[in-house]
């Protein structure tokens, strides 16, 4: 069941987490969260049907990780929960999966409880902490998992929070450098070079209403494939939602603009 909003003063700026909240049909938002989605998603009609499938493609990644035998995921921008959280999918494949989850809003971790009901042979933790603060993360984290074994690292839709002169990839680097050999990232990422005209005017519209430390920057399929640069990629590389190993009812859709990648520690 979901919590009441935190009782603090309406926010002045747009929250990620909060106007993702909108998109996928929430409740837990302010005027100006529900503004900022409003106005983006009439620049870009292609955002919603883009959040949807954003988190089919998180399904779909952690079913195959899972698969694959990794048990320890640290999930990074983890939104408020919703149907089908990380750690839900992972114990339906393997029931004794480690889940650690982070992000910096208020509301986030007003549902937190939500985020912590975990199997009984698995277990959930939740960290209140920026995706900028790695060595922070990575602290916190070793205390629901062990580093010195694989993790999968989630960074599904938050790196395009962080600016080109914040080095996200280097940031994605240090991250990955606190995880074992065999670990994975899997990510997805705005498109800045499919339906350019309309994305442009939609991240305008968000980044006017967003605080400076959450606007966001949109990117290049080489620019996301950057990311995942001295790492083993795993098929089909660096592709749109829909193409990433979709399922018999998943339907291609080449128009939504963001890409989605996953590789492998060596």
């Amino acid at each position: 069941m979901s919590e009441p909003l935190p009782p603090i003063a309406q926010p002045a700026a747009a929250h990620p987490a909060r106007v993702y909240n909108v998109w996928l049909g929430g409740k837990d938002h302010y005027p100006v969260d529900q503004e900022a989605a409003e106005l983006a998603a009439r620049a870009n009609p292609a955002i919603v049907p883009s959040v949807r499938a954003n988190r089919a493609f998180l399904g779909r990644a952690v079913r195959h990780l899972a698969a694959a035998g990794v048990r320890q995921f640290l999930d990074i921008g983890t939104g408020v929960p919703s149907a089908d959280n990380t750690h839900e999918v992972a114990q339906r494949v393997a029931p004794d999966s480690r889940v650690v989850y982070v992000d910096n809003d208020p509301i986030v971790l007003a549902h937190a409880r939500a985020l912590l009901v975990s199997g009984p042979r698995g277990r959930t933790d939740y960290v209140q902490a920026d995706v900028r603060d790695v060595d922070a993360i990575l602290d916190a984290a070793q205390e629901s998992l062990d580093l010195k074994q694989p993790v999968a690292l989630m960074l599904i839709a938050v790196l395009q929070y962080i600016r080109d002169d914040e080095d996200p990839w280097d940031l994605t680097r240090r991250l990955l450098d606190g995880l074992a050999p065999g670990s994975y990232v899997a990510l997805s990422h705005p498109a800045s070079d499919i339906t350019a005209p309309e994305v442009a005017e939609s991240m305008r519209i968000y980044n006017e209403r967003a605080a400076s430390h959450a606007t966001a920057t949109p990117r290049t399929r080489a620019q996301v494939a950057k990311f995942c640069d001295g790492l083993d990629p795993v098929d089909p590389g660096v592709v749109q939602l829909t193409r990433w190993r979709p399922g018999p009812a998943d339907v291609p859709d080449d128009t939504l603009p963001m890409w989605c990648a996953m590789a492998r520690k060596m």
